[in-house]
């Protein structure tokens, strides 16, 4: 074994070791040496799913027992993997993709593990929050992961509305059935901001979609299906300039033209935005309005012709 190897030995104390161990997010390739070593010489792996993380092992030739610890066992099985772990045995905790406990199930079980006097030992690797981050041109020094925020619409958008004047660069996990929903509710909360989604991360059909989230909505919408599990990076509220009069036109039509967007609740989300006064983007919406209304009713063709 190269000497610069850095392996914890897995019986150097009398209790076992939990070992939080990243796995790849798409790409086979994207996990470390200490990790397959790590899979290796456990007791146990306790895995999301055992079918997926099965795949794995068999790519790289490890044999081992496994057992599955997601959300819907946790709290019943979180005891006795502590049991084991104080009698000695070190114990792997993987999730299907990724770093176990962001967005995915062992927080419960690490923190009974400290509060039973057992090491923790992570061992770093593939992250979906950090690729999509570091590859997004969206400011990397401060950052609020989010996670999958609620199904229901109005827990997710109060939870958006209290990020409106968050000014660090957010993070989001979506499914790609409800990432449209989910852009149109930040739109409507938080404005028409820059954002990048990616999506198939590390996979050949990897693939980023920048630009306002406007844009991005539109790109989205010309695609009958989207593939993959998608993570929206949003820039936060800070360094919104002042946009300039075609610009804010150009956002209060499009806001005029979203569904489900009122005139009053478009007005102050410009506003708030901004920092601009009310009554100056309400007039300015009125003018827009007024002229639009205009253009339809000339359009309207009479019965009869």
């Amino acid at each position: 074994m190269d000497e610069n190897y850095n392996h914890t030995a897995l019986n150097s104390t009398v209790n076992g070791i939990l070992y939080v161990v990243a796995t790849p997010i798409g790409n086979m390739a994207d996990i470390t040496f200490r990790a397959i070593q790590t899979l290796k010489d456990v007791a146990l792996i306790a895995a999301e799913d055992t079918r997926h993380t099965n795949r794995l092992l068999t790519h790289y030739a490890i044999r081992n027992s496994m057992i599955s610890l997601h959300e819907h066992n946790e709290n019943q099985r979180t005891g006795m993997l502590v049991k084991r772990l104080v009698s000695g045995e070190s114990i792997a905790l993987v999730s299907d993709a990724g770093t176990p406990t962001l967005s995915d199930p062992g927080y419960r079980l690490i923190k009974e593990a400290i509060a039973s006097g057992i090491r923790i030992v992570p061992i770093p690797g593939a992250s979906a929050v950090l690729a999509s981050l570091c590859a997004s041109g969206l400011p990397t020094d401060a950052y609020v992961f989010m996670g999958f925020l609620p199904r229901k619409e109005g827990k997710r958008q109060k939870i958006l509305k209290s990020l409106a004047g968050e000014k660090k660069t957010l993070i989001f996990y979506e499914s790609p059935r409800r990432i449209k929903v989910l852009i149109n509710d930040m739109i409507k909360t938080l404005g028409n901001r820059q954002g990048v989604l990616s999506r198939e991360m590390t996979k050949r059909h990897e693939e980023f979609v920048r630009g306002t989230l406007w844009e991005i909505l539109d790109v989205l919408a010309g695609r009958p299906e989207i593939k993959g599990e998608c993570t929206l990076v949003v820039k936060g509220a800070a360094g919104q300039e002042i946009p300039d009069v075609d610009t804010l036109r150009e956002e209060i039509i499009q806001g005029l033209h979203s569904d489900g967007f009122r005139l009053s609740s478009l007005v102050k989300s410009i506003a708030d935005r901004y920092g601009l006064p009310k009554k100056q983007i309400y007039a300015e919406a009125l003018k827009i309005k007024s002229l639009h209304d205009v253009i339809e009713r000339d359009h309207v063709v009479p019965k009869g012709e």
